[in-house]
């Protein structure tokens, strides 16, 4: 059972936007199955190296567009995008020391990213981007 589904709540209404933000949330769906079956750290290595690589391949989609487009809040919407990186290598870091309690602390992480990020400074550019005519 998924503990979140993809909906418009969610839609940036940029399709390869959303397509990356849906692996997000497929990400999230996959670490808490794991946690509810028990193996919840088996997972989390993996779920790491993909949060790696689904940062630098989104973060850089993103800044693409907002480079082409002269997106307004481009400073702080990337700077959010560092503290993200950043907070990902840490847990990276803390998982090859064993650090317990992280699966529970990493779907956190994740599931307010996903509220805050996607649903507050992403919804921002969808209708700027749209207007550029960016679909």
């Amino acid at each position: 059972m998924a503990l979140l589904e993809w909906n418009d709540s969610l839609k940036v209404n940029v399709a390869v936007i959303d397509r990356q933000h849906q692996r997000l949330v497929q990400m999230i769906n996959d670490l808490n199955d794991a946690m509810r079956k028990g193996k919840g750290k088996d997972a989390l290595g993996k779920i790491l190296d993909e949060m790696v690589r689904y940062a630098m391949t989104h973060f850089s989609t993103e800044e693409t567009y907002f480079d082409r487009y002269q997106y307004p809040e481009t400073a702080p919407h990337k700077a959010e995008h560092a503290a993200f990186v950043s907070k990902v290598k840490q847990f990276k870091a803390d998982y090859e020391k064993n650090r317990v309690g992280l699966t529970i602390e990493l779907m956190n992480f994740l599931s307010d990213w996903l509220v805050k990020h996607i649903k507050g400074t992403d919804k921002k550019y969808g209708p700027f981007f749209n207007e550029k005519g960016l679909q």
